[in-house]
């Protein structure tokens, strides 16, 4: 997807880094990366473990360039999706020039918070910050939050000292001090790590396939969102400038198939009508047309092949 307006250039003075921005699953990790980034580049919802890819947000301007990673969130994985979404989530983190812990601090303190609490005091070579979440909450409470990090650090016998900052991704409290903090530790380097015009390398097939899945996923509930997957089988680019857009929706049960199609196929109608619009304006299309097939695959999540054809796997 590109971006329309960037000032950067490739002279003397540029700043640029890849940023991991991690967490425990629902912390607002995307939110953030979207309002850093400026553009929505990954989808935002209210279930836990909506992220599965790791996905990169190209963040260019007058400083230099700095290029996020939005991670799956840490959670207790039940098949090899989730375990393949961890590994994502943790491979970020070593990958990464900078480390952003994302706290959601309008809820109780849990154990996968406390996780990369500990995950960082293994990463002293690798600039850490610690972002507390949803400070415009009435629930918003660092204390805990703080309190846990001083107790590992006297447990382990270490002094790092690690910046906390307080945002919202939702209004953008806070997110200008984080770029700030952000490009002041990035390095200086000679270019660009990606071309200044775009906003997002994610291959336009996962990204579309993930716009899909938002939609379906605010229509619908209980287990079908975690046992729901989508392949964008393929994109026929017509000459009047749209696009048909051929997509396979996988269910693992026969009975959620129902689901998603909805009395008369609403579900359905209500996804190609919120997403095609969206799909057209981000690729500067004149039109989109969602052509869905819902399949029933049985524990497709568990399905070498399906896995690394969604994106999953390598």
């Amino acid at each position: 997807m590109a971006k329309n307006d960037t000032t950067a250039s490739a002279s003397g003075g540029l700043r640029a880094a890849m940023v991991a921005v991690v967490g425990r699953t629902n912390s607002g990790k995307s939110t953030l990366v979207n309002r850093l980034v400026g553009e929505k580049v990954s989808i935002v919802s209210g279930m836990e473990q909506t992220t599965r890819n790791r996905i990169r947000g190209i963040l260019t301007e007058s400083r230099g360039q700095l290029v996020f990673l939005d991670t799956p969130g840490a959670h207790k994985a039940e098949n090899e999706l989730g375990t393949l979404m961890n590994r994502m989530a943790r491979g970020a983190g070593e990958s990464a020039d900078m480390l952003v812990i994302v706290f959601d601090a309008s809820a109780p303190l849990r154990m996968e918070d406390e996780g990369w609490m500990s995950r960082a005091t293994r990463s002293e070579d690798c600039p850490t910050f610690f972002l507390l979440n949803k400070a415009d909450a009435p629930s918003f409470d660092p204390a805990p939050f703080k309190a846990a990090w001083e107790k590992l650090c006297a447990e382990k016998g270490i002094s790092r000292k690690i910046p906390w900052l307080e945002v919202s991704a939702e209004t953008g409290l806070g997110c200008e001090a984080l770029l700030e903090m952000l490009f002041s530790y990035a390095p200086e380097v000679p270019e660009l790590l990606f071309p200044e015009d775009i906003v997002s390398d994610f291959p336009r097939k996962l990204a579309i396939a993930d716009i899909l899945r938002e939609k379906l996923i605010r229509r619908l509930y209980q287990e079908v969102p975690h046992e729901l997957g989508v392949r964008i089988d393929s994109i026929i680019e017509n000459p009047d400038n749209t696009w048909t857009v051929n997509a396979t929706i996988l269910v693992n049960r026969a009975s959620q198939k129902g689901m998603v199609i909805g009395n008369k196929g609403r579900n359905l109608r209500a996804m190609k009508r919120s997403s095609e619009p969206e799909i057209a304006e981000a690729y500067g299309l004149d039109g989109c047309k969602i052509v869905p097939f819902v399949r029933v695959e049985p524990k497709w999540f568990k399905n070498h092949f399906i896995l690394k054809e969604l994106g999953y796997k390598e």
